[in-house]
């Protein structure tokens, strides 16, 4: 949801036997790279039109990432101007849930004032190993979250108070 212009707040939640999940310890939040090679939380953010887009990823231990792409895979870097995001997380038996809070106002290309196309994605890894890759949407083929496809739900413009 975008409770304010320029803020997005999203909500995962995973129900099932969650002890059957591969989840890092909370450690203290903290940037870092190649956090989906694990159970990861991703959002894929773009101003609806456009091609350049914005990767966020959180780890159930707390760690998270930001990317800033000019277009499908293509000029990446490391999105700057963004705090770090809160993160909660919340687990029993049966359900793991992890909200984000994200204050956007200050990235290029996203205007608050403008409708957003949202990616919704998970990388969900087992005690096995196993990996099962979850989203709104998925492009015909294997699993590609950066595809337009994915970015399956529209944001209406924020409405300023």
């Amino acid at each position: 949801m975008r409770p304010r212009p320029g803020n997005l707040v999203l909500h995962y939640v995973v129900t099932g036997k969650t002890s059957d999940l591969s989840m890092p310890p909370v450690t203290a939040p903290a940037r870092s790279d190649e956090l989906w090679r694990h159970t990861c939380f991703e959002a894929f953010v773009r101003a609806s039109p456009g091609a350049a887009y914005y990767e966020f990823n959180f780890a159930p231990s707390m760690q998270w990432a930001a990317y800033r792409f000019s277009g499908y895979r293509s000029g990446m870097s490391v999105a700057s101007g963004i705090s770090a995001p809160c993160v909660e997380v919340q687990s029993t038996g049966e359900c793991y849930e992890l909200q984000a809070s994200l204050a956007l106002d200050r990235l290029p290309g996203l205007p608050s004032d403008a409708a957003w196309r949202l990616g919704l994605s998970a990388v969900i890894e087992e005690t096995s190993g196993r990996k099962s890759y979850w989203a709104l949407a998925h492009p015909p083929g294997k699993a590609d979250f950066h595809h337009s496809d994915c970015l399956a739900h529209e944001l209406p413009a924020a409405v300023r108070p």
